[in-house]
């Protein structure tokens, strides 16, 4: 009979105590514009550190038609900058249908830019699709480059900013603007970081829309007159929600060496739990 009640008692701490389901998080590295060679590192590390913070990553390199006629050349690029090659398995198309697999997805793209000559991310229909996933409750997160891409459409809407330029990288300050998000995690007010930072152009990207989390301390970028902002704003890192979804974009990660430092990684974590609504924090418009 003890040993009954002691089986219960087991079984009942067991199930009170498992862990959660960790959530589904799509990386997006489809790169139909530049390739950035820190792609294949931050594959690496996602991958890594994923499931440690409870998600199992899906890393999707293409998610264009197989049959377009750059698709070869597009493969041989992405295999000779970031080391990966693109097969069946790390391909897909994001849709509607796709979607229902995932709670988030993390861009870090290129397609579909000013030259509209290379292969974007989406389709117009899939930017519409992904969207409404957003809109009825999904996490949408982007890292560096993934505000630059699909230019003329509502995508950047969706990201918060588009780039217009950058200086070449360089160490700066960064202003933490909201120690309390998730997302600060990691950072300190005035901490000096290296990487290439974007510049955004002056639409869509709006204060009184986001909720900005880092910023560069201005007195300390180096610019010439055709990179600087006339309202000297230049925001590294915000959210915003979108219908009963959420939207996490920062501009960090163009170096490998960001992917594997610690603080970057904890940035990252941070507003991705913010996204999937597994840690609060402030979505206020910093006006």
């Amino acid at each position: 009979m003890k040993w009954f009640h002691f089986s219960l008692l087991a079984v009942a701490l067991t199930a009170g105590f498992a862990a959660a389901e960790n959530k589904k998080l799509l990386f997006v590295t489809h790169s139909g514009g530049f390739v950035h060679d820190s792609v294949g590192v931050a594959e690496d590390v996602l991958k890594e550190i994923g499931p440690k913070h409870g998600y199992d990553v899906t890393c999707w390199r293409y998610t264009g038609d197989p049959a377009h006629p750059k698709f070869n050349k597009y493969q041989d690029n992405f295999r000779k900058r970031t080391g990966k090659t693109i097969d069946t398995e790390n391909m897909g198309r994001v849709n509607k249908e796709s979607l229902k697999n995932f709670d988030a997805v993390l861009f870090f793209t290129t397609g579909s830019g000013p030259k509209r000559d290379n292969i974007g991310p989406l389709t117009p229909g899939e930017l519409k699709d992904l969207e409404a996933w957003v809109k009825a409750g999904g996490a949408f997160c982007g890292t560096h480059c993934a505000s630059d891409t699909m230019y003329d459409s509502t995508y950047g809407e969706l990201i918060g900013g588009y780039f217009r330029t950058h200086p070449p990288v360089q160490k700066v300050k960064l202003k933490l603007e909201d120690a309390k998000h998730p997302a600060a995690a990691g950072m300190t007010d005035g901490v000096v970081w290296n990487d290439e930072f974007y510049i955004m152009t002056d639409a869509p990207y709006d204060r009184s829309k986001l909720h900005i989390i880092l910023s560069i301390d201005k007195n300390t970028i180096k610019l010439n007159d055709k990179q600087t902002r006339a309202d000297g704003d230049y925001a590294v890192s915000w959210c915003r929600e979108d219908g009963n979804g959420k939207v996490f974009y920062t501009s960090l990660g163009h170096p490998k060496e960001v992917w594997k430092d610690d603080r970057f990684q904890q940035h990252l974590i941070g507003g991705i739990d913010w996204a999937t609504n597994k840690k609060p924090g402030s979505a206020a418009p910093s006006k």
